[in-house]
């Protein structure tokens, strides 16, 4: 047997390098969640490393100085084994950040809200991030909106709304800041007496504080895209039709004439016939809110919000339409938004036909592929085209080219099965085609480049 000596020197030596060797693989697995989800025209938009599962915010609103102090806690499951992450917030104050109940780092960068938590959190752990911030929040400039400005804002004067698509969120809560990982909700907004607020879901209580506000609790239980989150703060007049299963409350600005909450007596019938053709509507309650200033409509989820002034039926219906197609079944990637607004606006033409027969129907279709309209392709715009004309009018155009190809019964077979098999999920372009070809036995990729990506509008069949 041979006798081996090893200096004192050598076996600290041997130590330190064999604890560092067994510490590699967990320094290794710890990582940063990414700064965005790798969305082409919004790469810093969401973030990588973990799934919200659920916001519940806490927020308190102050008129005279149009400003805000609230406490955001999420629910979330991390999808690595994270020594940091990111949460989307613009320019607000943060007062402090806890996750699983203990004080974390924070940092800002841009838009970046950048969480470092004391102990690291496993891949396939449940953890809660409770951020307290507030301020008076800065609304967000959007090339793919320039006609407005985005997130929480007064709109007129004592009407604040925050209206976001499709970045504006964060300009009123940390989130994750992408349709891709849609949550469930609880808001609940603190305003002065007389005020009401508005929000998602269905209101669960009203609380009368001693200091002289109101906090609404409003719970959306399904899914939801962080860019269909809303608040609305305003002298507002609830009217409701609980004749049905679904049922429908609007607000309206105490001002609002006969006439204009008139409009909106339509939506029944509408749901109705939207429920029979596609499947039961996708949420609790439906309704609208009407706020002075409010310069468009936009389909926040289960609560769309108009301009004061009221709206046309066609504008109603497409905004009811996104319920389905929009908010339960929500785009992967913002450049395939006309799984959205071409959807919306073909069954305005579908609504037209059904009100007034084909020749209406076919009017609409022909108003839409006018010679002298440019029509870009609508499959992959740029974020400058985002919501330009050609993806409202040519995505419809795809999918009226889609029914003359596989006729009447199959197309609306596709139609429904695409809706039920993706409900309060993401979808991409592919996987409508993917459904598409399935159900009607056919290769429709020609079909499908033609009117989707080419250069030159095809004729209409």
């Amino acid at each position: 047997m041979t006798s081996i000596r090893i200096s004192t020197f050598k076996l600290r030596l041997l130590s330190a390098l064999s604890l560092t060797l067994l510490a590699l693989p967990l320094a290794f697995a710890q990582q940063p969640g990414a700064d965005g989800l790798g969305d082409r025209l919004y790469p810093r938009l969401g973030n990588g490393g973990y799934d919200v599962r659920h916001y519940s915010i806490d927020l308190a609103f102050t008129p005279e100085s149009n400003s805000i102090a609230a406490t955001a806690v999420l629910d979330a499951v991390a999808l690595l084994d994270l020594a940091s992450f990111n949460l989307d917030l613009y320019e607000l104050t943060v007062d402090s950040v806890r996750v699983n109940g203990i004080r974390a780092a924070f940092a800002r960068e841009e838009a970046e809200l950048v969480i470092s938590p004391a102990q690291s959190i496993a891949a396939g752990a449940a953890f809660q991030v409770a951020v307290t911030y507030g301020g008076v929040p800065q609304p967000i400039v959007d090339p793919a909106v320039p006609f407005v400005k985005l997130g929480w804002q007064e709109w007129d004067d004592g009407y604040v709304a925050a209206v976001s698509q499709p970045s504006g969120s964060m300009n009123w809560f940390p989130c994750n800041n992408h349709p891709l990982d849609k949550a469930t909700y609880t808001l609940r907004i603190a305003v002065p007496r007389p005020l009401t607020a508005v929000a998602n879901g269905v209101l669960s209580e009203t609380i009368a504080n001693d200091d002289g506000t109101r906090a609404f609790v409003w719970e959306m239980e399904q899914p939801m895209a962080s860019y269909l989150a809303i608040v609305a703060i305003g002298d507002f007049v609830a009217v409701r039709d609980d004749s049905e299963a679904v049922p429908i409350r609007n607000f309206f600005p105490a001002s609002a004439s006969d006439a204009s909450i008139a409009g909106y007596d339509v939506t029944r019938d509408m749901m109705v016939w939207l429920s029979d053709m596609l499947g039961p509507y996708p949420f609790a309650a439906y309704g609208v809110v009407a706020v002075p200033g409010f310069p468009a409509a936009l389909e926040t989820q289960s609560i769309s919000i108009f301009r004061a002034s009221g709206a046309g039926e066609l504008v109603v219906l497409h905004e009811l339409l996104h319920q389905w197609f929009g908010n339960s079944v929500t785009l992967s990637q913002w450049s395939d938004i006309w799984l959205h607004e071409g959807f919306a606006t073909y069954f305005m033409a579908l609504w037209l036909g059904k009100q007034f027969g084909a020749d209406a129907y076919s009017s609409f279709i022909s108003s839409l592929r006018t010679p002298d309209m440019a029509l870009n392709a609508p499959g992959n715009p740029e974020k400058t085209e985002l919501f330009a004309w050609s993806v409202y009018a040519r995505g419809a155009l795809v999918l009226h080219a889609l029914r003359s190809e596989v006729g009447e019964e199959t197309f609306f077979e596709i139609l429904r099965t695409f809706y039920s098999e993706n409900a309060y999920g993401n979808v991409a372009t592919a996987d409508f085609i993917a459904v598409a070809e399935a159900l009607s036995g056919r290769e429709l990729d020609d079909l499908f480049d033609a009117w989707l990506y080419g250069e030159r509008i095809p004729d209409l069949p």
